[in-house]
């Protein structure tokens, strides 16, 4: 899969930046978990690309800002699936 812990953390902090992902986007794509890509993006990045971790940190901190309403918008399409199927 990757030769090292450097290698996947550099991996995840490009994809991020290229597709706007989240977190969970890139955890599932990568099949690791939210943690691991957190601990990859958020310490190791920094030490190993420190221009590529502050890119990172900018999707993540639009992400972030923005969670609410997304989690907003899936519950309503919960509720309108719900009712449909009613």
């Amino acid at each position: 899969m990757h030769d090292t812990v450097e290698d996947r953390a550099v991996e995840l902090g490009e994809y991020i930046v290229t597709n706007k992902a989240t977190v969970r986007a890139a955890a599932k794509v990568f099949g690791i978990s939210k943690s691991t890509v957190h601990m990859d993006v958020a310490s190791r990045l920094s030490r190993i690309s420190p221009a590529l971790y502050h890119e990172v940190r900018e999707v993540l901190d639009v992400n972030k800002a923005q969670r609410h309403i997304r989690g907003g918008l899936a519950t309503r399409e919960k509720y309108k699936t719900a009712q449909q199927e009613k």
